[in-house]
């Protein structure tokens, strides 16, 4: 208990120092944010465009499906927002030899790589997507109950987990391959196809997000359930049971490449 307390008080310390950095440059903090909104809604104006011809796309309303593209940008944006750091390694901390600052703090050094920075223009994922969600939920019939309400937000935090874990995963790399940034990438991009109903795509796209880089259940099934209620042990459950063991994963392979990890030579 006492480690986790010292570990939440040193992320205020760096996430105050991080807002201290970020509002030197108000100029950067607004573009960023409007950049990422700007992206979103493109991303909207193509479904807008596709519903004006089709009214339903396998059984899915165009407020269903706006409601699934909402919900996949919340814990999207929570990961993005702050544990975006790990790029850097994948791409440039450890080919460099720049890992060694890390080694030298008494500090957990995923932690310290997590919480060092935050990235701000997460907030346009986050802001789009709470207002999409906001938007569309009156416009659906749903079903609810004081369970479904708590499972829906429960579910928010492990299907962030799931972003992290991976991202974790893929950036330890670096460790042994020096960097990583293309395999991050490659990963990672794979979860645009999770902000639609995945029921969409043929059967071997469905396979790879559901069982080999689950972004499916960053989205998809807790919409399911939220939507239809359907099978909670399999969409929230799983959703809730994947991310904890992806980040378990991540951990382990963190700490071993921290041990294969070699500092630059002159």
């Amino acid at each position: 208990m006492k480690q986790i307390k010292r570990m939440l008080r040193m992320h205020r310390i760096f996430v105050a120092q991080e807002l201290k950095r970020m509002m030197e440059y108000k100029g950067d903090f607004i573009i960023g944010i409007i950049g990422f909104l700007a992206v979103q809604v493109s991303n909207l104006l193509f479904l807008w465009l596709v519903f004006r011809q089709i009214p339903s796309l396998m059984g899915w309303s165009a407020a269903e499906i706006v409601f699934i593209y909402g919900f996949s940008l919340i814990p999207k944006g929570l990961d993005h927002l702050l544990f975006d750091n790990l790029w850097a390694i994948g791409h440039f901390i450890v080919r460099k030899g720049e890992f060694d600052k890390y080694l030298t703090r008494p500090i957990n050094t995923l932690f310290h790589v997590m919480v060092e920075k935050l990235q701000i223009d997460a907030l346009g994922e986050l802001i789009t997507g709470i207002a999409l969600v906001s938007i569309t939920l009156p416009q659906l019939s749903i079903e609810w109950s004081p369970l479904k309400v708590i499972l829906g937000i429960l579910v928010i935090p492990f299907a962030a987990l799931i972003y992290t874990g991976i991202k974790t995963i893929t950036a330890s790399i670096a460790f042994w391959a020096k960097r990583s940034g293309n395999i991050i990438y490659m990963f990672y991009m794979v979860n645009d196809f999770a902000k639609y109903p995945i029921t969409i795509y043929n059967r071997v796209v469905r396979d790879v997000i559901t069982y080999f880089i689950p972004f499916a259940f960053t989205s998809y099934y807790p919409a399911v359930y939220i939507l239809r209620g359907e099978n909670p042990l399999w969409c929230i459950g799983m959703a809730v049971l994947i991310g904890v063991a992806l980040m378990a994963l991540g951990v382990i392979v963190w700490h071993r490449g921290t041990r294969a990890y070699e500092s630059a030579g002159s």
